[in-house]
């Protein structure tokens, strides 16, 4: 086969590959089964717009959201319902109130650093109503952490004593024990920004990075920050 024949071949092919490679990474959240929320706006009468995040943390999904009912898992609540989406869709230069309701165990941070809030308002946060900025690295859950924005939180777990645990999402915050946990943020200028959760939750995964971890729509997401 000629020179000029196998280089156009190759070139066919990097083409083909980059192509594949582009339509799979534009279609990310589609193919994760985690289509965007857009939070409303609740006020905007500072000229700033002001937005609710209510999310929970579950230790396993359930089959009602997923097809992986044993996953670890963030929801969102989208109009009284709780909804495996972890794509959400801010304004540019909002006031972001977040409330977080977690309903699984401590699996403890590998970084202690992780465990000081910082990036959200006074850098510090409430917990189950207290003030705090800084929690026991041990009794660490989840992370909700935005690296781009400066955002990092520990969340702390339900103790192992709990009398009424949640076994499968969705949870009732009525009915069954959960931390609840607060702060305010604020967003910068449009952009697309990655969050995640550090901390190796992932049950039977290769040192608890795998599956859920790595999945957009269960443990990690974007935020969507539009002008």
């Amino acid at each position: 086969m000629r020179l000029g024949v196998k280089l156009l071949l190759v070139a066919v092919a990097l083409t083909a590959a980059g192509v594949m490679i582009g339509f799979y990474v534009s279609n990310l959240t589609t193919l994760a089964g985690s289509p965007s929320y857009a939070l409303p706006v609740q006020d905007a009468s500072s000229g700033h717009p002001v937005v609710n995040l209510q999310i929970e943390t579950v230790a396993a999904v359930g089959p009602e959201l997923s097809r992986n009912p044993d996953w670890v898992s963030y929801l969102v609540r989208d109009n009284g319902q709780w909804k495996r989406k972890t794509v959400w869709d801010l304004p540019a230069h909002a006031t972001v109130h977040v409330t977080i309701y977690n309903f699984d165990g401590a699996s403890g941070l590998r970084n202690p650093f992780l465990a000081r809030p910082q990036g959200m308002v006074g850098n510090r946060i409430l917990v189950d109503g207290k003030p705090t900025d800084a929690i026991d690295p041990n009794d660490a859950s989840h992370t909700f952490a935005v690296p781009a924005l400066g955002l990092i939180l520990a969340i702390p777990g339900v103790p192992d004593d709990a009398k009424n645990p949640c076994g499968y999402a969705p949870c009732s915050v009525a009915k069954y024990d959960h931390r609840t946990i607060k702060f305010t943020f604020h967003t910068t200028t449009p952009g697309h920004f990655r969050w995640q959760c550090f901390v190796p939750c992932a049950a039977g995964w290769l040192d608890g990075f795998g599956g859920p971890m790595q999945t957009i729509g269960y443990m990690d997401g974007f935020l969507n920050v539009r002008a």
